[in-house]
């Protein structure tokens, strides 16, 4: 009916009088949008396109226009000052403000998120790697570095076992001792499944494996002797690229008591590290096995500055239209493949004296 030539666009005068024709029927946040996207036009017309994805919730260039050019009408009013919501409504206005730094883009989430799914990844790896898995087939919920079975289990990293490249991976379901499980868990849950929810299972998800395979890999590089255990790899990538997004945009981040929050954030992971260091160089319960080594907390937090960062900094973006984001996966692949390399060669060539296997 607006387009008779069938061209694909419409008159953004046309696209004016259905908004005010319609707008009563419109989520008053997707309002907004429509509005700014026809403010930002200045050819005079709108893609019937650009339409479809905003209507259905699509992040796209025509968003991101939008946004640019129609800013004063969208933060005309803050989310913030929404009353009467739900309590499901206000914890979801909760997480935007915890997580985004930009007015628009915590409206946005706010307008789109429905649960669906719910933030699994992280859930389930809490729960079932860490409780399940140690609770259930161990009988123990934690194994203390001077466990007779510490070191006899087919997930830690050993360097004498670092052929079986699932230790890279499955050395995460095991901690040196309670309060190592403990804080991990913490942190995790509470930094993690709010990122998951605003940011999406895939992208979290390759965060945290990202950091504990580059912590593991750290470990063999430059801590030649020693194995590694817990979860700390993971976590510091989330916790790192989650706290520097913050110092980055910290006039946007409206959330409360933020400097509060990074001080006990701050605490509590250099706690842990110091921990895990005053551990590393604390004579050993199984000589000449030294105990956990701390690398792989250094090399989570590398993964969270870099690669963590760009993922949870671009919500509106696409990851592959970002030059830095290319530039980071690039020098992560190629420190991957050096220290497969290293793994390889080095240790024949430098004549360590490795630890005996377990």
């Amino acid at each position: 009916q607006f387009d008779p030539d069938n061209t694909g666009y419409i008159s953004t005068e046309k696209f004016r009088s259905l908004l005010q024709k319609h707008g009563s029927e419109l989520d008053p946040h997707k309002l907004e949008v429509l509005l700014a996207l026809a403010d930002s036009n200045s050819e005079g017309r709108i893609c019937y396109q650009d339409f479809v994805n905003l209507m259905s919730n699509k992040r796209s260039n025509s968003f991101r226009q939008a946004i640019l050019q129609g800013n004063r009408r969208l933060c005309s009013k803050a989310l913030l000052e929404e009353t009467g919501l739900s309590l499901s409504q206000r914890l979801i206005r909760h997480v935007a403000y915890e997580t985004l730094p930009r007015e628009i883009d915590r409206k946005w989430y706010y307008d789109s998120y429905t649960c669906c799914p719910p933030p699994w990844f992280m859930i389930t790896i809490t729960i079932v790697v860490f409780f399940l898995y140690n609770g259930v087939v161990l009988d123990r919920f934690v194994l203390q570095v001077s466990h007779p079975l510490y070191l006899k289990n087919a997930l830690l990293y050993h360097p004498q076992l670092r052929a079986q490249a699932w230790r890279y991976l499955t050395y995460i379901f095991m901690h040196a001792g309670i309060e190592h499980l403990g804080l991990n868990v913490v942190l995790q849950l509470l930094v993690g499944v709010p990122l998951e929810m605003v940011h999406g299972a895939a992208r979290i998800s390759f965060v945290y494996i990202a950091g504990v395979v580059a912590g593991s890999l750290a470990v063999s590089v430059a801590d030649m002797t020693a194995p590694v255990v817990g979860s700390s790899g993971g976590v510091y990538a989330l916790v790192s690229a989650h706290l520097a997004n913050i110092v980055m945009n910290w006039s946007g981040m409206k959330c409360q008591f933020k400097l509060l929050r990074m001080a006990v954030a701050l605490v509590c992971m250099s706690f842990e590290f110091g921990r895990a260091v005053w551990l590393r160089f604390h004579p050993s319960v199984y000589p000449p096995c030294p105990h956990p080594s701390f690398m792989a907390h250094l090399g989570g937090v590398m993964v969270g500055i870099t690669l963590g960062v760009i993922i949870l900094r671009n919500y509106e973006q696409r990851l592959q239209d970002q030059t830095l984001w290319w530039i980071f996966l690039s020098i992560y692949v190629i420190f991957v493949l050096f220290a497969i390399f290293w793994n390889i060669f080095a240790y024949s060539l430098l004549d360590l004296r490795l630890p005996p296997p377990p």
